[in-house]
């Protein structure tokens, strides 16, 4: 499970004495926790390891917004430590599919549905999420399938 492995590295990280990596990962672990509790309230995925992807799909495009605002205001030194953590992060995500295989795999699902304009895009993006999950960033699916509806 991801959020094992997440424990297992912190306590190397501390263990190691990498002060960034041990932050990085506590920053994960809360955000998981927070997760858990609003997860009691509403329904949860059924799946311990999509919630866990989810959660750091979000903080990963957290940190490449930031980044990028960190960038425009001339501050190299915090968009380059907000893109360490996004290399820290990634590292516990299921491995991503490349943009060719996503494009085919969307293309498919296009052809299924029968989508032929952007009015169809919630249901195939919907196709999208429950299929390919976490192997593709929902915000980089949302682009491939605008561009295979246009």
């Amino acid at each position: 499970m991801i959020r094992d492995d997440i424990k297992a590295s912190t306590i190397a990280a501390m263990k190691g004495g990498d002060r960034e990596t041990t932050t990085t990962l506590r920053m994960v672990s809360a955000a998981i926790k927070n997760r858990d509790i609003e997860a009691r309230t509403g329904g949860a995925p059924k799946d311990d390891n999509a919630l866990v992807t989810e959660v750091l799909q979000k903080m990963i495009k957290q940190r490449r917004e930031s980044a990028e605002l960190y960038r425009k205001g001339g501050r190299e030194d915090r968009a380059a430590a907000e893109e360490g953590e996004i290399e820290v992060i990634e590292r516990f995500l299921p491995k991503q599919l490349s943009d060719e295989e996503a494009s085919a795999q969307i293309r498919a699902i296009i052809a299924e549905t029968g989508a032929s304009s952007m009015k169809d895009m919630g249901r195939v993006m919907a196709l999208v999420k429950e299929r390919l999950g976490s192997s593709i960033e929902p915000a980089r699916a949302s682009g491939l399938v605008k561009a295979a509806l246009f």
